[in-house]
């Protein structure tokens, strides 16, 4: 008894693995949509003095300020941390809000070393 395909039919099978292979790597290797960009900054700051330049990196996120107010995409430390490190930067922070919630003025003030 002979349980082989006949030859079409592995062709035809090895094909149809071959376009499930890239249909399923081109979804997981695809950019995720600009869905994330277009909902605004994680987190805003706004600062005692103008910054000193309008883009710099503190707390591992890319920061973009205008006079006295900085926005960035959201990190992976906390947004104490990330606070500290936009005040080393820039001087002391007057107020940040991380995803819409404000920093509470006990964390603030660590946040500028008091």
């Amino acid at each position: 008894m002979n349980l082989s395909l006949p030859r079409f039919s592995r062709l035809g099978a090895m094909a149809l693995a071959l376009a499930y292979t890239g249909i399923s790597f081109g979804v997981l290797t695809a950019p995720a949509p600009a869905l994330a960009q277009s909902s605004g900054p994680y987190y805003v700051a706004e600062l005692a003095a103008p910054a000193s330049e309008s883009r710099t990196v503190a707390g591992g996120v890319a920061w973009y300020c205008e006079g006295t107010t900085c926005r960035a995409g959201k990190g992976t430390s906390r947004p104490l941390r990330i606070c500290r490190s936009l005040a080393r930067e820039f001087g002391e922070v007057e107020s940040f809000t991380a995803k819409g919630e404000e920093l509470a003025d006990e964390k603030l003030a660590k946040c500028n070393g008091n």
